[in-house]
């Protein structure tokens, strides 16, 4: 049986999913201890399948300032990586290296949106080359694409490419611990239906 939309995959294939997390954020955990200079510890990644609107819900609401970067998938494997970032996540990015927090996430200096930019890449990379390195697959990432706007205006886009499959997310909670605090990112998955269950099959999980 071909995956025709998300809300086909069974507890199985969302195991497969969390095991790439984990080690997708083992990997970016490594390259942002080496970008900031300090230990960064991960926890276990949660991948749900989420509503649209609960996506949202979980993200703070509608109306919640953060930052959005949109990576596109091109290769063996197909689609987007939607990153939602909160402030104290870019705050605490910032501190770590700069020494100061960003107060205002619509307010962000050419260095301080630069620097977050580059560890939208890293994160995705971090990703990527774990789906890459299991299964052997050629996948290219686009640069990120970085927008700072309301929850709702950022997920109105995965809303639209997910319309054609299906009504649910995956979504990716990740945390990192470094220095006295937890922080979280949050990715959005958005593959073609087609590049999903190859994934699975050069894993050897039936579809």
């Amino acid at each position: 049986m071909s995956i025709q939309n998300v809300e086909q995959l069974q507890d199985m294939h969302l195991d497969v999913l969390k095991e790439i997390g984990n080690i997708g954020s083992g990997n970016a955990a490594s390259a942002l201890s080496q970008l900031l200079q300090c230990e960064t510890d991960i926890t276990v990644p949660s991948v749900k399948m989420l509503d649209f609107g609960d996506a949202v819900n979980f993200l703070g609401g509608p109306e919640q300032i953060a930052i959005g970067m949109l990576v596109n998938l091109e290769g063996d494997i197909n689609g987007m990586m939607l990153y939602v970032l909160q402030q104290s996540f870019a705050s605490r990015m910032t501190s770590a290296l700069f020494g100061s927090p960003i107060e205002d996430l619509t307010n962000m200096n050419e260095m301080e949106t630069s620097f977050i930019s580059e560890v939208g890449n890293i994160m995705a990379a971090s990703y990527v080359n774990a789906i890459a390195s299991l299964t052997g697959m050629t996948i290219d990432i686009s640069v990120p694409v970085m927008t700072v706007d309301m929850v709702g205006a950022i997920l109105s886009v995965p809303a639209v490419q997910f319309a054609q499959v299906g009504n649910k997310v995956l979504f990716i909670d990740d945390s990192f611990v470094f220095g006295d605090g937890e922080i979280k990112s949050n990715m959005i998955l958005v593959p073609e239906m087609s590049s999903l269950e190859t994934l699975f099959v050069r894993l050897g999980v039936s579809v």
